[in-house]
């Protein structure tokens, strides 16, 4: 018992020491419940957990594939590197270059060109959002008995009430609906005299919250708050999505304590971020354990996209950056942690995908997946926790026909099957190809931040040779997609031009509406919100049908 209390007492003062939890932080502060005062008093409930698991799905956002510490990082990760290192590390695993795409393909399990959302992002101003045929992964959850909540940033949509968070399965909602905003003060301007307020509770502005509080220690307060609340007898999804490293890059002075000897700007404030955003985590983490969840929990992290070289973000060695089909823009830092894990503390280099987590998640919860239901995710638990082989062989990348066409893309280069001035990229086992423009394709080293302002002169640059439009790469043997291969291997590149056309017959028409100017915040309190309304004409025929029906049956 005395080695168990210094156990413990050196276990407290390590976290001191690193600054992840402060003697304060174990007093009641305003935001806290009776309930975390109670957690507090009698530890984690007893009795056997529930045989459904928690599941805590983190997903950071525009975090570098180099930018986590077990990655070569000099920007500090004690508890990312810690959490990895006991679990699984995913490195062979992807995501989609932009915001929207990967959440709505985490959420569904479905490819972009099955929901429609396969350009770019949902705009604040589109009248636009996940399309509400689509069945999510809280509602599943809570088909199965459990509590969802969503904390962080939504970016799918929220035109009309029904897009909602509250509308698509979550129990409780707590963030932001935009792509982006203040970190402070959570205003957002769109364009000029196109600015509104974006922080929520569940349907409502929640101004009761502005207290200036940084939006990753703001997320992670509400986090605790929910934890303390819940009986860890039943299961809970939690979806934390942090706003964090996306610009504008803020974080409170303290964080910048490590890293001033970096001279250019932006890549010290996004440590700065990516400090912080470590010890929420850890918070996080602190916080499962504190209120019994932690022994039945499933920890996945990830990133959304590949990380932005000019807003500080590095994904050296890989090529390009986010918004790009490159592997800069969509090979992400992601890693399982959970004692329910088989084969801990290894790496895990089999395909993984983000829609994946879908009926990997739902399979784990004890749900069932309805046949009519058309994913393009596979369960691929026994994958991450006991070593086999992936069910997955391709990847969509994407194909986005409305993005600007290759000027030299033809159907000649595509040898008749595919039009090679459209942007799209597909994986097939160790074969990567990429048609149209895939954007940004420098690869960007660590010199390229070793001076004050944005600097590309230390970039490998690549100039194409004219007419390019299809590259071909062996990305196992060459992760860093430096050798082209499509001329040495023409039978291959019409292979996965066919299994790309293949793709595109089941894709549905693309959603990207023209912005509607009853979304600005002025007509709505000053709020980015639902402004889409029926039309009162509509109603009023409505009504009047009603009307009539009712005097029909009267008379009968």
């Amino acid at each position: 018992m005395l080695a168990l209390g210094l156990l413990a007492g050196l276990s407290v003062l390590s976290l001191l020491t690193y600054g992840y939890l402060s003697w304060d932080s174990l007093r009641l502060g305003p935001g806290e419940t009776e309930a975390m005062r109670k957690g507090l008093e009698e530890g984690p409930v007893a009795g056997d957990p529930s045989s459904q698991p928690h599941i805590i799905f983190i997903l950071a956002d525009d975090q570098g594939f180099r930018d986590v510490g077990y990655h070569g990082s000099e920007i500090r990760t004690p508890t990312l590197d810690k959490l990895a290192a006991e679990g699984v590390k995913l490195e062979n695993y992807y995501v989609q270059p932009m915001c929207t795409p990967s959440r709505s393909q985490f959420i569904t399990g479905k490819y972009q060109i099955h929901t429609g959302l396969q350009h770019s992002i949902i705009r604040p101003t589109q009248p636009n959002c996940l399309p509400l045929d689509n069945v999510t992964l809280p509602q599943k959850l809570k088909e199965v008995g459990y509590s969802t909540h969503m904390v962080g940033k939504w970016h799918l949509g929220f035109y009309r009430r029904e897009c909602m968070p509250t509308q698509r399965g979550f129990d409780t909602f707590f963030g932001s609906l935009l792509g982006s905003g203040d970190y402070y003060t959570h205003f957002k301007c769109d364009s000029p005299g196109i600015c509104g307020y974006d922080l929520y509770e569940n349907d409502n502005a929640a101004w009761d919250h502005d207290n200036g509080i940084y939006s990753t220690q703001m997320y992670t307060q509400k986090v605790q708050q929910i934890l303390a609340s819940h009986n860890p007898r039943k299961p809970i999804f939690l979806y934390i999505a942090y706003q964090a490293v996306h610009s504008p890059l803020q974080a409170p002075g303290k964080y910048f304590e490590h890293y001033r000897s970096i001279n250019n700007i932006n890549r010290r404030r996004y440590a700065a971020m990516l400090a912080c955003l470590d010890e929420a985590i850890n918070n996080v983490t602190l916080a499962l354990k504190k209120y019994g969840f932690y022994e039945n929990s499933i920890i996945i992290y990830s990133s959304d996209n590949g990380g932005q070289p000019m807003a500080g973000g590095s994904n050296w060695p890989l090529r390009g950056s986010k918004g790009t089909y490159w592997e800069g823009g969509i090979r992400a830092v992601g890693f399982v942690h959970s004692p329910l894990l088989k084969n801990k503390g290894s790496v895990c280099k089999e395909l993984v995908h983000i829609t994946d987590w879908f009926p990997t998640l739902i399979t784990l919860a004890e749900g069932q997946i309805d046949e009519d239901i058309q994913l393009d995710g596979y369960d691929i638990w026994e994958t991450i926790s006991e070593g086999r082989r992936s069910p997955r062989v391709d990847i969509l990348h994407n194909i986005d026909p409305i993005y600007t066409k290759a000027k030299n893309g033809s159907w000649a280069a595509g040898y008749g099957i595919w039009n090679t001035a459209i942007q799209s990229a597909i994986r097939v086992n160790h074969w990567k190809l990429l048609t149209g423009n895939p954007g940004y394709s420098d690869w960007v080293p660590p010199q390229a931040f070793s001076n004050a302002g944005p600097n590309r002169w230390h970039n490998e640059r690549v100039s194409w040779s004219a007419g390019k439009t299809v590259w071909l790469f062996n990305i196992t043997a060459d992760p860093y997609e430096r050798v082209d291969l499509s001329a040495q291997h023409p039978d291959v590149v019409k292979q996965l031009l066919r299994r790309l056309s293949q793709f595109n017959k089941t894709a549905v028409p693309v959603r990207y509406p023209p912005k509607d100017p009853r979304s600005n915040p002025k007509l709505n309190g000053g709020v980015w919100g639902p402004w889409f309304k029926e039309d009162e004409k509509k109603k009023k025929s409505d009504k009047s049908k009603g009307t009539s029906k009712q005097k029909k049956n009267k008379k009968k």
